[in-house]
């Protein structure tokens, strides 16, 4: 995945780990944001930070998510951008650029957030 092939489109990029449990909690609320979203051009990616496959594939038979997950098990991509923390979400607007940072659990399906993200179309 590039960050090039969602120009056009805001895209909300979810950091996170199976052992942080703040990100852990998160997670529902980013599958019934996606849910709410999914048609209406905006995109969501969550990239799992220094894990493998198998991990994922073990936290992710008890949780839904219809989004892509992407692993950066050496931490390269993290090391890219500003985060203090897990979970850290960045919110980019249709040209790319951070319109939004939240550092912290949210949940990500309230109208209200999700509305400041559609209206960046």
């Amino acid at each position: 995945h590039k960050l090039s092939d969602y120009r056009g489109k805001p895209v909300i990029i979810n950091f996170w780990a199976t052992w942080c449990p703040p990100c852990r909690k998160e997670m529902p609320s980013m599958e019934r944001a996606w849910q709410k979203i999914k048609d209406k051009g905006v995109a969501i990616l969550a990239v799992d930070v220094g894990e493998d496959e198998d991990t994922i594939f073990t936290f992710f038979a008890d949780i839904d998510a219809n989004y892509p997950i992407l692993l950066d098990e050496s931490g390269e991509i993290i090391n890219q951008w500003p985060v203090k923390g897990l979970p850290t979400t960045f919110v980019l607007s249709p040209q790319g650029k951070i319109i939004y940072r939240a550092t912290g659990g949210r949940e990500w399906d309230d109208d209200a957030l999700l509305n400041k993200v559609l209206s960046l179309k």
